[in-house]
This record gives structure tokens, sequence and C-alpha cells, in this order.
């Protein structure tokens, strides 16, 4: 928390960005996702992989230098507001695994797709998609083979590249197999990043003097070879996962002295088809029953309030419970955290109540025993897993489509109202002129925040012109150094959002940044 003698410069920084924004600018939430692409592409903040060659494969994607910069804070924000508020434990596991863990874990032979192949032309396609965009049907993850093959002939689906027909539905595995090793020994790249905490959780307990619920979790990047990669971030075959598995003894669900901070957040829960959002606190949702208990309305009301603090509407989000086809098939009870976006309803995070089910498959095909005694009764317990799996690839799009706004009175200008701890650039330095030293006072000043804050020296074109790339990046702040400068040794500082200008001492600079951004946070 801030001492009382920040109170007042801080009230003097925020006051401005709080007055309405109609008396100043007119900004609009508008973006869409060719919008947001266009804006992605041009920033530097996300592009394909290997985009010079003609061959290059789909469903892989490269942050750029801005997209990094805004990655790394959404992972830096999401270990501040779950992993350390919780305390729970950070690790970092491999991302070649051994066959025996997906033998145990179920993926090699649940973690499939159906698939279709046209007998003419040898097209293949993802079955439950072409359905569902074909005919609006919706199809189940777990619908058998034979129910989609007869929703096929009853719509009678045919090829859209040949008009040929389809022969029948099978199975295609998601996973990306490596040989290791000169003898090429069978292993393969983590579908998710939960295994290796799955794998890892014995000796992570007992090392660290665990005691249940313990929150293990971990960033990082998982694989999927999926049959039809689109839409840029949103379904990639390469991309990056933030997960959080808790073990907790089931006989112990309700036993949850921290649920008493988040009982009165409010959570937005909706059924499997999505047709109506009931609106309850965390408290009230355990008493309908829309929440099976506080072990799990408590991590969920951890997840909104974190995601109302990137900067999502989360008056446009839900967490739909998923029905008994829908559910992954480790799961005994399950949540989509979903967003809408210009797309539709978006998954960022499933949220899944994965029972023994993790332990009890390691535990039989490694032969050992994963029982773990818990100090609060003392009792030998095989604990249970309640889980949030985020995208943060999904995450990152999600953010700059609910951020993207245009001012109609100012040149259709594009402003991303990012918040200040997740915009890639938090000021830009900018010398009116490159005379009169202005340009190597600039650069003093420049050189004296970047190691601070990420901060970007733009003495190119026109200042509104560099207003405006400031702007498209979400960058908060920019400070110009004038003629005035030279004079009195003060800078002008312009907000974002509102356009407004305030004069601030070059010595103040550092603490008037740091000010904004312990404002932005609490």
């Amino acid at each position: 928390m801030l001492c009382l003698r920040n109170k007042t410069v801080l009230h003097k920084i925020w006051t401005i960005n709080l007055k309405p924004v109609s008396h100043v600018c007119s900004l609009q939430m508008v973006a869409n996702y060719d919008e947001v692409m266009k804006l992605a592409l041009e920033r530097g903040f996300y592009f394909p992989s290997c985009e010079i060659y003609s061959d290059a494969p789909a469903g892989f994607w490269e942050y750029g230098p801005t997209g990094v910069n805004m990655k790394n804070k959404f992972v830096e924000l999401w270990r501040r507001e779950l992993v350390r508020r919780d305390g729970m434990m950070e690790i970092d596991g491999c991302q070649i695994m051994s066959k025996s863990v997906f033998v145990a874990s179920g993926h090699i032979s649940n973690f499939t797709d159906p698939i279709v192949k046209c007998t003419k032309c040898g097209s293949t396609f993802r079955a439950d998609r072409y359905i569902t965009e074909k005919t609006g049907e919706n199809v189940p993850e777990r619908m058998a083979d034979e129910e989609i093959n007869a929703l096929i002939k009853k719509h009678n689906l045919r090829c859209p590249n040949c008009k040929g027909e389809f022969g029948g539905v099978s199975r295609f595995n998601m996973m990306f197999r490596v040989g290791i090793g000169p003898a090429a020994e069978e292993a393969y790249l983590r579908p998710e990043t939960c295994q290796t905490i799955f794998v890892d959780f014995a000796r992570v307990f007992k090392t660290m003097r665990g005691r249940l619920p313990l929150g293990i979790a971990q960033v990082g990047k998982s694989f999927r070879n999926e049959i039809a990669p689109r839409q840029s971030l949103l379904r990639l075959r390469e991309f990056y996962q933030a997960e959080i598995e808790v073990f907790c003894n089931p006989n112990r669900l309700n036993e949850m002295p921290k649920f008493e901070e988040v009982k009165n957040t409010f959570l937005r829960i909706s059924s499997h088809d999505g047709s109506a959002i009931t609106e309850a606190t965390a408290q009230e949702a355990i008493d309908k029953g829309l929440i099976p208990n506080k072990l799990v309305a408590y991590y969920l009301a951890l997840l909104i309030e974190f995601y109302d603090k990137t900067g999502i509407d989360v008056k446009r989000s839900r967490f739909r419970r998923l029905s008994d086809e829908e559910k992954a098939f480790y799961a005994s009870v399950a949540f989509d955290f979903e967003v809408e976006t210009s797309i539709g309803w978006l998954e960022l995070v499933a949220c899944n109540y994965r029972s023994d089910y993790d332990l009890k498959g390691h535990g039989a095909t490694s032969k050992q025993n994963l029982e773990v005694v818990d100090p609060a009764d003392q009792t030998k317990v095989l604990p249970h897993v309640f889980e949030l799996s985020m995208g943060i690839d999904r995450s990152i799009y999600t953010i700059l489509e609910h951020c993207y706004y245009e001012d109609e009175q100012h040149d259709d200008r594009v402003v991303l109202k990012l918040k200040p701890y997740l915009a890639p650039i938090l000021v830009g330095v900018l010398p009116l002129m490159t005379k009169d030293g202005l340009d190597e006072k600039a650069r003093k000043i420049h050189s004296d925040l970047k190691y601070d804050f990420d901060t970007f020296y733009d003495e190119s074109g026109s200042i509104g012109r560099r207003y405006r790339r400031l702007e498209e990046v979400g960058a908060p702040f920019a400070v110009t150094i004038d003629q005035t400068t030279m004079q009195d040794d003060t800078v002008t500082v312009r907000h974002r959002d509102t356009m407004q200008q305030e004069r601030v001492k070059t010595s103040e600079l550092r603490q008037y940044m740091q000010n904004a951004l312990d404002a932005a946070r609490n």
C-alpha cells in the first residue's frame, strides 16, 4: 500500500484521468477481429512465424517487441494476483515428456479429435467443427463416432472442395510425437503444462513442506497438432499456458478460511447452453447450488478479480458450466471462463475439478504411492485437484479487443486503453524539436527513466503523429520536452485517454510514474 504522504500526489495525477471522457474526447469501443489484427501486425504485437516463406505451417505465431512486453506484464500480473496472493508455488517443467506420462494421463488413448476424409480428393476436416459450421448444430466434444456419422448422413454433408462423399469418422491424436536420441525413443511434446505439475507433485510437497490445499503453478508452452488452426492467437499449435493445479483434501472442500476474502465477489454463471446468466456473489452461488463448494468458489472468485484488473470488461464474461458431453475426459465438474468478443464467446480459462484422476493414474503407472499426509487432521489422502488452465495468447487478444477505442472527434485516432501496468510502453519521451539542445535534454530524461520503466524515445515526425503512435500501443503518458523545459526544467506530461496535459518538474518524473503505477494497481 502507498504511504500517506503520496495521497495528495496521487489525487493530482488521477483526477485528470477520472474526469468524464466526454469533456475532452469521445472514445468509443468499436474493435473487431480484423482491426485488432491490423493493429497487432503494424505495431509489433504478434505476427505469423516464418512469414517470408511460402511453406510456413499454419498455427504458429510469434510475439514482436511490443507483444513480448505486454505478455510478460500479463504473466507478472497473474503471479501477483493469483500465485503470490494465494501463496502458491511455481515450477518450470520440461516440454518433452516420456510416453509413460501420457499413458497414465489418458492422452494416448483419449486426446483425439474426430476427422473425416473425402473419398474423392482426400481432403481432411475436423468432423465436429465442420458439422457445426455447416448446420449450426452443436457437436459435443465426447460425441460418439457413430453419432457423428449419423449427423453427416442426416445433413448430406459433402466435401467443400470437390463435393465428394466423406468416409467414416476416425480419430486423430493431437500430440506431437518426437524421437529421443539415436534410437529415437518415443516421447511427446506436452499438450498441456499441467502434467509436469502432477508428476512433480510428490517431490514439491515433500521438499517444500506442503500443506493442503496446495496450489502449484506453471507458465510455459504447450503443443497441440491442431487439424485446422485459425484466427491467429485463438487456435495455435504452439501456445502459452498459465496453469494452476490446486491439490486438496476431498473431505475438506468447504473448510476454506480464505473464502471470507472473496465471499462477496460477484460471479456470472451460466448453464451449458449459455441461454441465461445468473449473477451472484460467491456465497450466494454456493447457497443456490451453482457452485459445488467453497474451494471451487474461492478460486473462481480469484480468477474473476484477476481478469477485472486486466482491462477486460468482466460484465461481458461468464463461467459456463459444461454438460457431461462437453467435459474433458478427466473432469467431474467443469466451468469454462468465457468472454464475449467480436467473434463470439471465447474460452480463456478451463476450470476443472479433476478429482483424483491424475494422481491415481500416475501412481498406478509409475508404481509410486502418491498419497500424502494432510497435517490438518493427520490423515493419509490421495489429493484431488482443481485446476485453472489459462490460455495466455487468447487472453492477450481479448485484452487488446476490449481496450481498443476510436475517437471520432479527433481524426478517428486509435487508442489502446491498456492498464498502465500492462502497457508495453509506460511513457514516451518526445523532444519537440531536434535543435537548441532539446534532443540532448530528452535523451537525458529517457536515460534517467529507462531503468525503472518501459520508455520509448521518439524524435521522428510531427508531435501529433508521435502521440498517435504511442496511443496505438497503449502508452498512458507522453513526456514532451520544449523550449520552456530549457528555462524552468519542467516538461509536459500528456495523458493518453483524455489528451489533457500538465507541467511536471523533471526531477519529479520518476516518482510521478511510480505513483501512477501504484495508483493503477491499487
